[in-house]
């Protein structure tokens, strides 16, 4: 990246940029404009995102600027990798940490044969329900809205591909996974249905999005040093 060249921001930048904890999407692109539009004192700059994550996912996200705009759907549909923990033994109606633990389960069955034998179960062409506290919508309305209000919709199961599901690490309740996904593959809802297949409960206390394609996070930058490269006589604003 050239910070000084603001022809290349206007043609068109593909930014990697490492998205922290509790920032959303919007939050993490609104910080990359703002820097971009302050350096270079334009009114607009087209600025958007490949692929959304949570804000309590953290990792990969790829911003595009200009022209690249355009490229944004070819990036969406890349393969994903993410790693991250699954807590076993109990549920969540969010399916993460988002919302408070509502049901609790037994672990002492569980077997670290058993947790390797349901990530082979979950590899390769599933069908997979949604979240119910997701941005999907139904009827002209986010799901996250009907959850929020306590209304119960109907969702229908969508074939994803889960390409790789590998088990790094058991240290129970917490299981700690590195997963290769489909686009449209909703990581806190395999949290949920891994618990199940094993007889208990589970839901994602960990996210952190590593790859996009040949896009690595290693490459990335935070929001603050994107910033502070751009704008060195801002850095302390």
């Amino acid at each position: 990246m050239n910070p000084d060249s603001k022809d290349k921001f206007l043609d068109g930048q593909i930014l990697l940029i490492d998205k922290p904890l509790n920032w959303s999407s919007f939050q993490a692109v609104n910080a990359i404009k703002w820097a971009i539009r302050r350096k270079f004192q334009l009114k607009k700059i087209k600025v958007g995102h490949a692929g959304t994550l949570d804000p309590l996912a953290t990792g990969l996200l790829i911003i595009c600027t200009g022209k690249a705009t355009k490229k944004i759907e070819g990036l969406q549909g890349q393969v994903k990798e993410y790693t991250g923990t699954i807590t076993l033994g109990g549920t969540t109606p969010s399916y993460d940490l988002e919302t408070e633990v509502d049901q609790e389960y037994p672990v002492d069955h569980i077997t670290k044969e058993a947790i390797k034998e349901a990530a082979n179960h979950f590899t390769g062409e599933i069908a997979q329900k949604p979240p119910v506290f997701s941005a999907l919508k139904k009827d002209g309305k986010r799901l996250y809205e009907f959850a929020r209000e306590g209304k119960e919709v109907e969702i229908k199961k969508r074939l994803i591909t889960i390409n790789e599901f590998e088990i790094t690490a058991i240290r129970l309740p917490e299981v700690d996974f590195r997963v290769v996904c489909s686009k449209g593959t909703y990581i806190r809802s395999l949290a949920h249905d891994f618990g199940q297949y094993l007889d208990s409960g589970g839901h994602l206390t960990r996210l952190r999005r590593t790859k996009i394609g040949d896009y690595n996070v290693n490459n990335a930058l935070t929001p603050e040093k994107f910033r502070e490269l751009l704008l060195p006589e801002a850095s302390n604003d």
